[in-house]
């Protein structure tokens, strides 16, 4: 399923189409991207039933010290059983750091960059994927549906079957369930 444009606009429908899918092949995992909680929250209206863990920007991504994601936000995804998960990104980290010191391109660069040849939100997808099974949220060895975006909102929707980090090419997409056309 492809959208004609990328970002917010998708979202209910992202998220539609991602809970059609994992009940069809029987995901009880789902992992979402939402920085504000506002993606997050319209996945707990309709995704009751699954386990949902709740990927954020770490802290400090907008600022110093600055948590995005409101603290009461995070309590009332925890007390409707959601994971919260807020962490250095895969992708970014110490290469960031050395990017920003010294303008170079790192190696976590480079595959975030070939990730994005698919569209930011399938990068988004693999990333939190692995995340998530590095924080032993999700289970090992267990397919699982992943919703991202390109910035706000979720257009994106992938079925994967994550490795940890230290084994990050074992990673499999199997499935784009939906994505932008426009990247």
């Amino acid at each position: 399923m492809h959208w004609e444009s990328k970002g917010p606009a998708n979202t209910d429908a992202t998220i539609e189409a991602a809970l059609k899918r994992a009940s069809e092949l029987k995901i009880a995992h789902l992992v979402v991207a939402s920085n504000s909680g506002a993606t997050a929250e319209k996945l707990s209206e309709r995704g009751k039933g699954f386990q949902i863990t709740c990927v954020t920007h770490h802290v400090g991504f907008t600022g110093p010290g600055e948590h995005e994601l409101p603290a009461e936000k995070r309590a009332a995804l925890k007390e409707k059983g959601f994971n919260v998960l807020t962490t250095t990104h895969l992708l970014a980290g110490v290469d960031r750091a050395l990017r920003n010191k010294f303008q170079g391109v790192y190696p976590a660069e480079i595959v975030a960059s070939t990730l994005r040849m698919f569209g930011q939100g399938v990068k988004v997808c693999v990333e939190i994927s692995v995340m998530a099974l590095d924080a032993g949220l999700i289970p090992y060895g267990k397919e699982i549906i992943a919703i991202g975006g390109s910035g706000r909102g979720a257009d994106t929707a992938c079925v994967i079957a994550p490795a940890h980090s230290n084994y990050f090419f074992d990673t499999i997409v199997r499935e784009i369930i939906c994505m932008p056309r426009v990247k």
